[in-house]
């Protein structure tokens, strides 16, 4: 094994065999120039190593496979999850994988275990490219359940407060979750088609059997994806589920108010009637209490006639 560190380009290797692995972390012209010195690559996929608006795909050439990838990465001041790229470089004795970002710690992590352990080089980089490249994408795709699992959780959370209190702060939660949903299911659903690519050719220069290995890769992205799937079918049926009981508490309050403003409307009246500052049969110019009286009587009468009457119709 031999280990060389470009100080110039931060360019990374690890040769073992007659398996090279280049390892980049944060790309600038200096590293792409590198790559264009050492290797054959199309000048539009040392470009793409630079931009960070590619979407995910697979760039066929004779001697060699270009790869770009998302995986998902939650951003703690955005609170939502985004995508972190990693381009690749497969060819039948070397990979070159360029870590955009520098977010993934899966990645980072398996290079960093591939350098300083002799045994875990002979495992991953002693037979082939291909086997390699296998294992980088399984790291990074088991990297993502844990992420299906947290969203889960918050899932479960929501479900157990949504039916005992509905707040505006339950609102949120879900609005939040239904973005991150959102965000996340665009970063794995164009994975699959590339993955499947993977899956589906043969390659020469892989030699492994890739509709084992890469079906493997591409089974948990379906995995993911279904699960992802689920998720978002739960938070609708919850976003649903808060929005109707917030409704039917309103309806319950506006009932409320309803029955009182009914039980009041008809005493109201007649005092409103009263009170006018005009000579009424009964008014207050005969200067007695008696008037009163019955007007109070006929008031809580019709009270009672109007609550018997909700009763009735069971509004009550």
């Amino acid at each position: 094994m031999a280990l060389v560190e470009e100080k110039e380009a931060r360019v990374e290797l690890i040769n073992h065999g007659k398996i090279t692995w280049v390892y980049i972390e944060k790309p600038t012209t200096k590293e792409a120039e590198y790559l264009g010195q050492h290797f054959n690559f199309h000048p539009l996929d040392l470009d793409d190593i630079l931009s960070r608006i590619q979407r995910p795909k697979i760039d066929e050439y004779e001697d060699y496979l270009f790869l770009v990838l998302h995986f998902p990465v939650f951003d703690k001041e955005s609170q939502v999850t985004k995508p972190s790229e990693v381009d690749v470089f497969i060819g039948e004795n070397y990979v070159v994988s360029v870590h955009c970002s520098g977010n993934l710690k899966p990645l980072t992590a398996f290079f960093r275990l591939c350098q300083s352990d002799e045994k875990s080089r002979q495992t991953y980089m002693g037979r082939s490219s291909g086997f390699l490249l296998y294992h980088i994408l399984n790291r990074l795709t088991d990297y993502c359940f844990p992420i299906l699992d947290k969203v889960t959780e918050s899932i479960e959370a929501i479900e157990d407060t949504i039916f005992t209190r509905t707040t505006p702060e339950t609102v949120r939660r879900i609005s939040w979750i239904r973005r991150d949903l959102i965000s996340i299911r665009r970063i794995i659903h164009p994975q699959i088609a590339v993955i499947e690519t993977l899956e589906r050719e043969e390659y020469p220069f892989f030699k492994e059997d890739q509709e084992v290995y890469f079906g493997n890769i591409a089974d948990h992205f379906r995995k993911l994806w279904d699960g992802f799937e689920d998720c978002k079918e739960v938070v609708d049926g919850l976003a649903d589920t808060s929005n109707w009981l917030t409704s039917h508490r309103i309806q319950e309050t506006m009932r409320v108010l309803t029955i009182v403003m009914g039980l009041v409307a008809l005493p109201t009246l007649v005092s409103g009637i009263f009170g006018m500052n005009i000579s009424l049969p009964g008014g207050a110019i005969h200067g007695s209490f008696l008037p009163l009286g019955i007007l109070s009587a006929i008031m809580a009468f019709m009270s009672f006639v109007m609550f018997m009457w909700l009763r009735h119709r069971h509004l009550l």
